[in-house]
């Protein structure tokens, strides 16, 4: 009995050694592909990065990663002339392939999403007479525009390609009576997103009361090297 107990009991210690240092070298890695992201120009900032599954071990052995979620806030996207905050930006990246140093990596799909408020949407429309356009949520699918203090007309949010556009403005009365400006000068209102994170594609745009939330998605992506 004894020497079975002094088995156990090595085996339980011994148990506890390889899952600490499991722990720290998935810890390790994660900073190192969080490292990467940054210095390859994947993400604007330091993301939060999470390896999941359990070993971690035989994982890296295999030099494959099943399950990596990314996540961070106020990411810039946009097009090199207007950018915007992404904020509360989220991704999960299944099957990354890595190199053993961490500085390639390929992926077999990803998703996510994050959310671009309608404060920093507004910073970037036009001026008319001083005053800028702003955008509010108008519903399921539809935002407000308004120009300065006058409520100018509600359209719609769509997808296509990596654009954002808000367009098809439904013009309120108020408007009508500014009816030349309104004409003139009211949308389409179009972002165009060319450095989205982690290489993914924009799927959708849907407005939410606190802002535009874009849903991401991609395949056979290259994430860094």
């Amino acid at each position: 009995m004894r020497g079975w107990l002094k088995v156990t009991v090595g085996l339980a210690v011994l148990s506890g050694l390889l899952v600490g240092a499991d722990r720290i070298a998935v810890g390790v890695a994660e900073g190192e592909v969080a490292d990467q992201l940054v210095q390859h120009g994947v993400l604007s900032q330091r993301p939060q990065v999470s390896i999941e599954g359990f070993p971690f071990l035989t994982q890296a052995l295999s030099m494959k990663l099943d399950d990596v979620r990314l996540s961070a806030d106020g990411l810039m996207v946009g097009d090199g002339r207007q950018q915007v905050a992404l904020h509360a930006f989220t991704a999960r990246l299944s099957g990354v392939a890595v190199s053993d140093s961490f500085n390639s990596a390929t992926v077999a799909s990803g998703t996510g999403e994050g959310l671009v408020t309608y404060a920093d949407l507004s910073r970037i429309l036009p001026e008319v007479s001083g005053a800028r356009f702003a955008l509010s949520y108008g519903g399921p699918g539809k935002v407000k525009a308004s120009l300065g203090s006058v409520p100018v007309g509600e359209g719609t949010v769509h997808a296509k390609g990596n654009t954002v556009t808000a367009d098809g403005f439904q013009l309120t009365g108020v408007a009508a009576m500014l009816n030349g400006v309104a004409n003139q000068k009211l949308g389409p209102f179009a972002l165009s997103l060319k450095n989205l994170p982690a290489g993914l594609d924009l799927a959708d745009a849907q407005p939410q009361p606190d802002g535009v939330r874009l849903t991401f998605r991609g395949t056979g992506l290259k994430l860094t090297g």
